[in-house]
C-alpha cells in the first residue's frame, strides 16, 4: 500500500495491526500495510505483531505516532 492509500484508509484513532521492524532507546518502529509508524516509549522485540492506535499523522513527513491499543 503507498503511503496515499494509508492516508485515504486511516485516520487518528484507528487501531491497527503491525510487526515491530525496528527497536532504538526511544521506542519501536512499526510497519503496518507498507507504510511504518513510531510506537514511542514502545519496547517489543523485532518481529512482534502489536495491536496499535494512530495517534498522529503527518503527511508531509510520511510518518505517524502510534500507542499501544
Amino acid at each position: 500500500m503507498s503511503w496515499q492509500e494509508f492516508l485515504d484508509e486511516h485516520e487518528v484513532g484507528d487501531l491497527i495491526e503491525g510487526v515491530v521492524t525496528q527497536e532504538v532507546p526511544f521506542g519501536s518502529f512499526v510497519e503496518s500495510e507498507g507504510c511504518t509508524g513510531l510506537a514511542y516509549q514502545q519496547s517489543w522485540p523485532v518481529g512482534t505483531r502489536v495491536s496499535v492506535r494512530i495517534l498522529a499523522i503527518d503527511p508531509e513527513k510520511q510518518r505517524f505516532s502510534l500507542a499501544p491499543a
